[in-house]
């Protein structure tokens, strides 16, 4: 199937083929169709409407045979497009069966048909970008793997800190991940079928109504919710969310290796393919485009989500425009956030690490981002206060004359009294200063695994 984008100059950028197909007009009609289809289906079952209606009011429920353009028009008037779309269905039901079309959209009210079609589109939009998640966790797994003992610069306050490993920086990522895919798999937990009629009560089946929603919630594959919800809009305020903090983990992503890119850091990079990443002017570019995008939805993102999170006030039994405010601000948080989960599943299946650049950069204070390392090991001899003077001092003179911290120590009598030349050696080794990086990587990918466990 052809993906058409509502914008075809930047969509492909921003969003996913997946996401659009599932907000795409067509979509929306068909999931509001899905929902009539399967009303007759389960009014039939109960015996509420004949059993004959059915199967021409499911041929009708086709979104392709109607002009998504002219529905919209009659919607500005209407005020929502179910409106329009209840009268063209019951009219290509009776060009068919004239019966049959008095059965069409018996007992629901719009806000039904619209909102069990949400829930039909979210449910395939959610299964899609977490196909997408796993992929991603699944690469974050492998770096942390691969690069459990590759030695790098940890940076605090964008300053050099002390050693890490990259392998314990991609597990951080994988944890966060981790943590969305669960918020996620809650709320879509949660999304449940929207059946209430008029107001909520169903009076309309009469005494059938009860019998009819349990039809009806098995037809389409969707939890029956204790009540409708037609005013109660938590469902939709936990996924957004969850949508704006997964947002938030793949913009750190995003930030954290646009900086790692940048030439004066050089340790990771983007995959490079012909016409990524360049400069209209300078050839010499590699910009990292897929970061942008993490980026740019990190920044989008939360106004989405406060909007819908102010959308959820509404009034008593059916709301007066914070639902029309979700229409268009949920796919649209949908859509960015789909579009950075592809963007980052592509740049970590591709990226370009440099070790021997992690390596070097460790070595550009000359040794500093190891005086912790040399004040513990000093203050078992000495007490850790005196020990953090005299290693303070002895940096201060390293780096005023550009020399290797470690030479400066060395011509500490007491300093080499208490560690020795060996011991001086072992303590300026990065690898041997990351702490319990293998062990918290440990548990990050048991963790992983425990989840695509879950998953399959």
């Amino acid at each position: 199937m052809t993906t058409i984008h509502a914008d075809p100059l930047l969509d492909p950028l921003f969003t996913s083929d997946a996401a659009a197909d599932a907000f795409s007009p067509s979509a929306r009609l068909q999931g509001m169709l899905e929902f009539e289809a399967a009303l007759a289906r389960a009014e039939a079952a109960v015996g509420v409407i004949p059993a004959r209606a059915v199967p021409a009011i499911e041929a009708a429920c086709r979104a392709d045979l109607y002009d998504p353009a002219a529905l919209g028009a009659e919607a500005a008037l209407a005020g929502n497009t179910a409106i329009p779309l209840v009268k063209h269905l019951t009219a290509t039901v009776k060009a068919a069966d004239e019966e049959a079309s008095r059965y069409v959209h018996w007992g629901a009210t719009s806000q039904d048909a619209m909102d069990s079609g949400l829930m039909l589109q979210l449910r395939r939009f959610l299964d899609g970008l977490d196909a997408d998640l796993a992929v991603l966790a699944d690469g974050l797994a492998d770096l942390a793997e691969r690069h459990r003992a590759t030695p790098m610069v940890a940076r605090t306050w964008l300053q050099h800190a002390l050693p890490t490993t990259f392998g314990l920086k991609a597990a951080g990522w994988l944890d966060a991940l981790g943590r969305d895919r669960q918020r996620l798999a809650a709320a879509r937990a949660r999304l449940a079928l929207q059946f209430g009629g008029a107001a909520g009560t169903l009076a309309a089946l009469g005494d059938a109504g009860p019998a009819v929603a349990e039809a009806l919630a098995k037809e389409l594959d969707l939890p029956l919710p204790a009540l409708p919800w037609h005013a109660s809009r938590d469902r939709i305020a936990e996924l957004a969310a969850a949508l704006g903090i997964l947002a938030g983990t793949l913009g750190t992503l995003g930030r954290d290796i646009s900086l790692m890119m940048q030439m004066e850091v050089a340790e990771a990079f983007e995959p490079s393919a012909p016409g990524r990443g360049g400069s209209s002017t300078m050839p010499h570019k590699r910009n990292p485009v897929s970061c942008a995008v993490l980026l740019s939805a990190a920044i989008r993102a939360p106004a989405l989500v406060g909007g819908l999170l102010a959308a959820q006030v509404q009034e008593h039994e059916r709301g007066l425009g914070g639902w029309h405010a979700e229409w268009q601000a949920l796919p649209d948080l949908c859509r960015l956030v789909a579009g950075a989960a592809r963007h980052a599943r592509e740049t970590v299946s591709g990226l370009t690490v440099d070790a021997e650049r992690m390596r070097a950069n460790l070595d550009l204070t000359r040794g500093l981002i190891l005086a912790e390392a040399v004040t513990m090991a000093l203050g078992d001899r000495m007490g850790r206060m005196a020990a953090h003077s005299r290693v303070a001092e002895a940096s201060r003179r390293a780096a005023a004359a550009a020399r290797p911290l470690r030479d400066v120590l060395a011509e500490d009598g007491e300093v080499m009294q208490a560690l020795g030349l060996d011991g001086l050696d072992r303590l300026f080794d990065p690898l041997r200063y990351t702490g319990a990086a293998s062990h918290f990587i440990d548990r990050a990918l048991a963790d992983h695994r425990s989840q695509q466990r879950q998953h399959n």
